[in-house]
């Protein structure tokens, strides 16, 4: 689930270095870059600190307030991309919008600051201002490499039917009376949607069954033909 910009001040060693990650889970550092101004949503850009980018998140720490820091997931980064254009925005910056898990209604403008505190639950975009816009690109390979070792996790979607049988069930139902060309013709379908790697015995008991069909009828056929000449 999203959780958006949030608030970051665990440096290792005294207070005064690269921030702590969850080494235990994998988490490496991938690239630091210095002098990187933050930029949340309409706010005024921070004074410039430093910007850490692990396998798991974007952390930017302050130079000048070691208390003052902040952390993005890459699994809450929906989109980001190099801004050189002047009418976006006054600098050359790496552009980030932000999933927070909150009613997309809810107006940034109005509700990200109150009484001077930043609410950070409703920022939605986030601008990295690097102090040498040569380091834009290098920057944004480095958010692509961490993004794809970030992929959105997929929800298994609940199946509202379940026409797979066993054999006991199908031996049961067709002892109370149930069609079994019905029950084959579901199953038939349900192995081909599902990919559950039954589909060829399916398909094989299927045809057969149609065989047998055509059998009988030519039978009665030839019954037919031998009485009319009789």
């Amino acid at each position: 689930m999203a959780v958006g910009v949030r608030l970051f001040s665990e440096r290792a060693g005294e207070g005064g270095g690269e921030p702590v990650l969850d080494a235990e889970n994998g988490e490496e550092l991938m690239h630091v870059q210095p002098l990187v101004s933050v930029v949340l949503g309409n706010r005024p850009p921070e004074s410039p600190g430093t910007l850490y980018i692990s396998t798991k998140k974007v952390v930017w720490l302050s130079d000048v307030d070691k208390e003052k820091g902040y952390a993005v997931d890459f699994l809450s980064l929906s989109l980001h991309a190099v801004s050189r254009d002047p009418e976006a925005y006054p600098s050359p910056c790496l552009y980030t919008q932000i999933e927070t898990g909150s009613d997309e209604d809810e107006s940034e403008d109005s509700d990200s600051e109150t009484n001077g505190v930043v609410d950070l639950s409703k920022i939605t975009e986030m601008r990295l201002v690097p102090s040498d816009p040569s380091q834009l690109d290098q920057l944004f390979e480095i958010f692509c490499e961490c993004a794809e070792l970030n992929p959105e996790p997929i929800e298994e979607e609940e199946e509202e039917h379940n026409w797979v049988f066993s054999a006991d069930q199908t031996g049961d139902e067709v002892a109370e009376g149930e069609d079994p060309d019905w029950l084959i013709s579901e199953n038939l379908t349900n192995t081909i949607g599902h990919s559950n790697g039954d589909h060829d015995l399916a398909r094989t008991v299927l045809e057969l069954q149609i065989d047998d069909q055509r059998f009988e009828d030519a039978e009665e056929m030839e019954h037919d033909v031998n009485s009319s000449r009789q």
